[in-house]
């Protein structure tokens, strides 16, 4: 079978019967809360608002989950991307303690919301490896695990037979973090939604978003199809869009690329690591490796910026067979394996690798929820937990580190 370029397992798998249809928004309205996007970060938000007995409005300019959502790792990961030790660099020891526990939580309460919902996602608990090649990267490594350990964060280091052991990988050593999860990301996202309407939250597709006026005492959301006046704008569109062009300069637009296998046979599964386990490296841009499917390999990696449009679709080419080959040294056992999915996964990378969630004063009864990586989708759950508690004027001074003014 030809490899699908430019797409990913986790759209092609759905059939468009199975799909949830939202309608159009229409009218003039009144609500508590209205959401700006329709990926997983704004899905988990509109739930835990609705919930919340909070009135929810949803707004999607496209199809729920099928943006950035649907073109992650899908990986809930205990770890938000960025070195414990660049963290405590750049904003001190507690607020990395606080980024790296708020990622934890999210995690398991993110899972534990899913299984909760009972959604149907293919959520599966996963270890995460963190492997490193003798010399510099051994060092690097070695230091990360010190600082982790003694921030009092949940980490063990794994020996080099250890690794060879578990994960089949030539690697000196590495760190091992329990508490993330492998999940189908776009179906979550659309059993949150489904979820969210449950609660009576208003979800709308194809419904795009014009303008943001606002007073000092409420804001008017113009949309294709009416208005909607309410106290509390959350915006939650992955990167800043052309309608906040004040808040592009924070955002550098970046894109990794992501590849999953053909099947693998039996022979040749028990040449790979742990299926356990989620596997990530120090190469520069990492590599992330998971099994998907119980027979395939899925990585995501070769992250560059963002290249022209005319060039994008040669980029996903190109970037698949690189992904492929670098898989192939990791893991020679799988010569002759065929990549059956290649894509591009885009993100807005921050200059500290954190999200951006809260205020912003330059926006009155604005919240937002932008950036983040292309692997992990737990910074959905943070994000949703923190703006619930923004929304209904309860945050916690651990909430300070996401924010605009950090």
């Amino acid at each position: 079978m030809p490899t699908r370029y430019g797409t990913t397992p986790w759209l092609h798998r759905v059939p468009a019967s199975r799909v949830p249809a939202f309608p159009r928004f229409r009218g003039a309205h009144t609500a508590d809360v209205v959401i700006v996007g329709g990926g997983l970060t704004a899905c988990a938000a509109a739930y835990m608002c609705a919930a919340a007995d909070l009135t929810t409005v949803l707004l999607e300019r496209d199809r729920l989950g099928q943006g950035q959502t649907a073109r992650s790792a899908g990986w809930l990961t205990p770890d938000p991307g960025p070195a414990f030790r660049e963290v405590a660099s750049r904003h001190g020891l507690r607020a990395a303690r606080r980024v790296f526990e708020a990622w934890r939580r999210g995690a398991l309460e993110g899972a534990a919301l899913l299984r909760r919902l009972r959604v149907q996602c293919h959520l599966d608990p996963r270890d995460t490896v963190v492997a490193a090649a003798r010399g510099a990267q051994e060092k690097l490594l070695r230091r990360e695990y010190g600082a982790r350990h003694a921030g009092g964060l949940d980490v063990a280091w794994l020996t080099e037979r250890q690794v060879q052991g578990r994960m089949r990988l030539e690697a000196s050593g590495a760190l091992k973090m329990a508490d993330g999860f492998a999940l189908d990301p776009y179906r979550a996202c659309l059993g949150l939604a489904v979820a969210a309407a449950r609660r009576e939250a208003a979800v709308f597709e194809r419904s795009r978003v014009s303008a943001v006026r606002f007073t000092r005492r409420h804001a008017d959301v113009v949309a294709e199809g009416g208005t909607i006046r309410t106290r509390r704008v959350i915006v939650a569109t992955g990167s800043a869009t052309a309608e906040f062009k004040a808040l592009q300069r924070h955002f550098t637009p970046r894109e990794a690329y992501g590849v999953l296998t053909e099947p693998m046979p039996a022979g040749m599964r028990r040449q790979i690591g742990d299926p356990r386990a989620a596997l990530a490296d120090l190469h520069v841009p990492p590599h992330h490796v998971r099994w998907a499917d119980g027979d395939r390999l899925l990585v995501i990696g070769a992250d560059q910026n963002e290249p022209p449009e005319r060039t994008r679709a040669a980029a996903v080419v190109q970037r698949t067979n690189e992904l492929m080959y670098e898989l192939l040294t990791l893991y020679p056992g799988i010569y002759g394996l065929r990549p059956a999915y290649g894509w591009d996964a885009p993100y807005g990378a921050t200059a500290d690798g954190l999200m951006y969630i809260g205020a912003h004063r330059n926006f009155p009864h604005h919240l937002f929820a932008l950036g983040g990586g292309a692997v992990s989708v737990t910074g959905a759950f943070v994000a949703a937990r923190l703006l619930l508690r923004a929304v209904q004027g309860t945050p916690e001074p651990a909430d300070e580190v996401f924010s605009w003014t950090r």
